[in-house]
């Protein structure tokens, strides 16, 4: 599409949303739109349009637009880890197909030369969404694991989902460039946040490290769609089922990943000790419901293998994106957690 460069809410104009919704439009006309910032992202910024039209239309008063930050920092991390070109490619090519719970999609978009990028997503007001900071309780943790198991049995070793490059994309190569990125940052990491982490968070980070490369580097499968950045933050409450938010990392990967960052990140250490048994038990049950082969014993050392996942994600994005107060609070909160739930399973026992 001709008119992609967007650099925030100033390209979200009329004109532009007749080209982009054209086919939706069946000739009516978008007269105005007034766009307000939402949510809490720093990678994309994010925006809900209210829209009107020269006459009724069958598209909603109201969008989500997501759109490249503003910010050069932010900017600069999407492009290196391609995060606008992974969104757009999910909306385009996968999220209808999907059983579990995700925004319905009017529009979406990537230019490569200049990694500009648009989505256009049902707006699910007044969906509540999840909090990061606080966490979510362990009821909405069981029926965000019951879509996980959804979402993951639906691409179990799926060769359409490996032939995709841009989903298919972790390799020996890209595990040594992640692992030299954030090894890279580590210091800077630590000197920021010294104040704000125990000696014991660190201790824990300082023994993974020299494994980063080992621990990314992919294994024997089983392989499926994956999320890549699933937690609180990501997640909408109120409307039944819980809806998944934000697409930017997803990649064909080790389905465990995603229910181990899930809840390392988003319960509190102390309900995370007392129910994730139990949620993970229930995630292997929802599973293989449907014939997906995965025995317990794999399940759950994958599980402990994959507390990790949260580590190199709080260590990288705090140190590539807008630095902001609440992201101080929210990174701090999630490599704590996470570093807990390593110890409390002895996972580093299981990197080499």
């Amino acid at each position: 599409m001709s008119s992609l460069a967007l650099s925030g809410a100033s390209g979200l104009t009329a004109d532009w949303l007749n080209e982009a919704l054209s086919s939706r439009l069946a000739g009516v006309k978008v007269t105005g739109v007034e766009t307000a910032p939402v949510g809490t992202g720093q990678v994309s910024d994010t925006f809900r349009l209210s829209l009107a039209y020269d006459r009724p239309a069958d598209l909603p008063a109201t969008l989500i637009a997501k759109v490249p930050a503003l910010d050069p920092e932010s900017r600069a991390a999407a492009r290196a880890i391609r995060t606008y070109e992974i969104e757009a490619g999910f909306y385009t090519h996968l999220a209808r197909g999907l059983a579990s719970a995700v925004p319905v999609c009017h529009f979406s978009a990537h230019d490569p030369g200049s990694d500009d990028y648009a989505v256009l997503l049902e707006d699910l007001a007044p969906a509540r969404p999840g909090d990061q900071l606080a966490g979510i309780t362990v009821e909405e943790a069981a029926a965000v694991v019951d879509e996980l198991a959804l979402l993951h049995a639906a691409g179990w070793d799926s060769p359409d989902l490996a032939a995709l490059p841009w989903l298919n994309r972790h390799d020996a190569a890209s595990a040594e460039f992640t692992a030299a990125l954030i090894t890279g940052l580590y210091e800077g990491f630590r000197e920021r946040y010294a104040d704000d982490l125990t000696p014991e968070v660190f201790a824990l980070l300082e023994g993974f490290l020299p494994r980063l490369g080992a621990y990314l580097t992919p294994g024997s499968g089983p392989f499926t769609l994956t999320h890549g950045d699933f937690r609180a933050d990501n997640l909408l409450f109120g409307r039944g089922r819980p809806v998944i938010l934000d697409w930017q990392t997803c990649a064909y990967g080790s389905p465990l990943s995603d229910l181990s960052y899930l809840l390392g990140s988003s319960l509190p250490v102390e309900a995370r000790r007392a129910h994730e048994h139990t949620l993970v038990r229930r995630y292997h049950a929802a599973l293989t419901s449907n014939g997906t082969p995965l025995s317990w014993d794999d399940c759950w050392t994958a599980y402990r293998e994959h507390a990790f996942h949260g580590i190199a994600m709080g260590v990288g994005a705090s140190m590539l994106v807008e630095r902001t107060d609440r992201g101080d609070e929210m990174f701090c909160t999630m490599v704590t957690r996470h570093a807990h739930h390593a110890l409390d399973l002895d996972s580093l026992s299981l990197v080499a």
